[in-house]
């Protein structure tokens, strides 16, 4: 065999795997997820976003794109996910199947691009595989595939990871072209669900681990290159508290701040449960006006506690500070 055959042969194989990967990751998830395909609308926000909204319904117009960017309907701002919306209903109709079928098309997606940024970022091929799927088949996620209203989420997340892998790729190789692409693909993702505000402090992480940009550039430079970033996480963030402090977030302004906090570090804890123990989930749960304040403060300190540890374990082990950061 000469040394070119080899050559090709080689890089046939090492491009096979991920393929393999990628295709093993879209057809389980595709396979776990069939049942959506004959879920119907439901009565929860499902009208506003797309059975009683005529802007959807009627699909691409110019006036309904105005109403888009300038719509405050549902509490939120979000023009893409609404345009996406519009599309969906003018291309392949209004039908239930049709939205459940972009969503799931769009989580699967999501898998992928999960998985080829973590490859391209760590190289760990088998565990960015087993990290993708834990992704794909999680039942905390089923709720963002399988609601309909919940198009902002799929949607946006997908921005989010081309975002990272557009970053990571800016990282490494220094192109200021993809600097500048990964910030308007942020941006893209903002309009689609505010939520995304917190990239520029993972980029940070990622800078840390995998990326490991900290030995090579000064702090201040990597701070500086967020700077942007921030700045459209602040607009949106302004935008949105505008938009819900007019429509729907008038009644939490009578809760006190401290018991918002105690709220907030509860759920922490919660969630982590959750993610190990995926049982009683739930579309909405109830605000808790009187919650305990000893596990409020058990809360607390366990999260105080796995921090510091995670700070002095994450010298040697840099992938736990960062994911563990990443998740607050």
């Amino acid at each position: 065999m000469s040394e070119n055959t080899a050559f090709r042969k080689f890089n046939i194989e090492r491009l096979g795997q991920p393929v393999f990967i990628c295709l093993w990751l879209a057809l389980v998830t595709l396979l776990v997820y069939v049942p959506v395909f004959q879920a119907q609308f439901i009565g929860l926000d499902d009208p506003d976003y797309v059975t009683g909204n005529p802007h959807v319904l009627s699909g691409i117009t110019l006036a309904n794109l105005r109403w888009a960017f300038v719509t405050n309907h549902t509490a939120n701002w979000h023009p893409v996910t609404w345009i996406s919306l519009m599309l969906n209903s003018q291309y392949f109709g209004s039908g239930a199947g049709a939205f459940h079928a972009v969503n799931l098309l769009l989580h699967v997606a999501n898998t992928l691009l999960l998985f080829l940024w973590l490859l391209r970022a760590t190289g760990a091929k088998w565990r960015g595989a087993l990290v993708a799927a834990l992704f794909a088949l999680h039942p905390l996620h089923v709720e963002s595939v399988a609601w309909i209203s919940e198009r902002k989420d799929v949607l946006s997340t997908l921005f989010w990871m081309l975002a990272l892998l557009t970053y990571t790729d800016y990282a490494k190789t220094g192109r200021i072209s993809r600097y500048f692409f990964a910030l308007l693909l942020f941006g893209i993702g903002l309009m689609a669900k505010p939520m995304l505000v917190s990239l520029p402090f993972v980029l940070l992480l990622l800078d840390y681990w995998p990326l490991r940009r900290f030995a090579e550039h000064r702090t201040f430079r990597l701070l500086i290159e967020k700077l942007p970033f921030l700045a459209l996480s602040i607009a949106s963030s302004v935008v949105t508290l505008l938009v819900q402090r007019e429509k729907a977030m008038t009644s939490l302004d009578t809760i006190p701040i401290f018991l918002r906090l105690e709220n907030a570090v509860l759920a922490y804890v919660a969630y982590i449960g959750k993610m190990f123990s995926p049982t009683g989930l739930a579309v909405i749960y109830p605000y808790n006006l009187h919650p305990s304040a000893i596990r409020a403060l058990l809360s607390l300190a366990t999260l105080v506690v796995v921090s510091a540890a995670v700070i002095r374990i994450g010298r040697h082990k840099p992938y736990l500070f960062t994911g563990w950061f990443w998740f607050l």
